[in-house]
């Protein structure tokens, strides 16, 4: 199969680029509106670009109508967020705040999400994230140039909370104990469980 991607549809492009470019960690980003409404979403087109500075980079589309999503309109406001990793035990509170609400709405309230304050921002992070980077934005960036559908953001990790429960006796990350899940094509997810090791030449 050849696919001339010039000549497909922007939502058979999607289709086809995320059931193939699998599986794509998801970002749990939480904002702060101007008026002080906190903001919780989940991103799958998502991935760390740099690590000198240590940068994440998210992509926010717009919304059917052109319109911008809470989290690119706080961000830009604040310059500021928190994106936490989503584990197994959190998919479905995951799932649930990425319904579209009203701007004065939280979805940490809505989908009884438990929070807990940041230490060197001003978004609330998820309580019980195994891991939440606290996040400058550093830049976003509308794309493509010439006709918009979505943002770049690229955001800092400042800090970063890592729960002890999640290292190993090394104190290293423990990928069995994280058991993060990542974002397939469709309605479809995967779960970190099965993994090999390969030493590099």
């Amino acid at each position: 199969m050849l696919l001339d991607f010039a000549a497909l549809t922007p939502l058979e492009r999607y289709r086809w680029l995320a059931s193939t470019i699998t599986p794509r960690p998801i970002a749990w980003v939480s904002t702060l509106s101007p008026n002080g409404v906190s903001n919780l979403a989940p991103f799958s087109f998502f991935q760390v670009i740099s690590d000198d500075p240590p940068t994440l980079m998210v992509n926010i589309n717009h919304r059917p109508d052109g319109s911008l999503k809470d989290t690119l309109i706080n961000a830009q406001a604040s310059g500021e967020l928190v994106i936490q990793l989503v584990s197994f035990a959190q998919a479905e509170a995951m799932n649930a705040s990425s319904a579209q609400l009203p701007h004065e709405q939280s979805e940490f309230e809505q989908c009884a999400i438990a929070s807990c304050a940041s230490l060197v921002v001003k978004p609330p992070r998820v309580a019980d994230a195994a891991v939440a980077f606290e996040c400058r934005v550093v830049q976003t960036m509308a794309y493509p140039p010439q006709a918009p559908n979505c943002h770049l953001l690229f955001a800092e990790v400042l800090l970063a909370h890592i729960d002890d429960q999640v290292l190993n006796e090394q104190g290293r990350i423990d990928p069995a104990r994280l058991d993060l899940i990542g974002r397939l094509g469709g309605a479809s997810y995967s779960r970190t469980r099965e993994r090999f090791d390969l030493q590099r030449p």
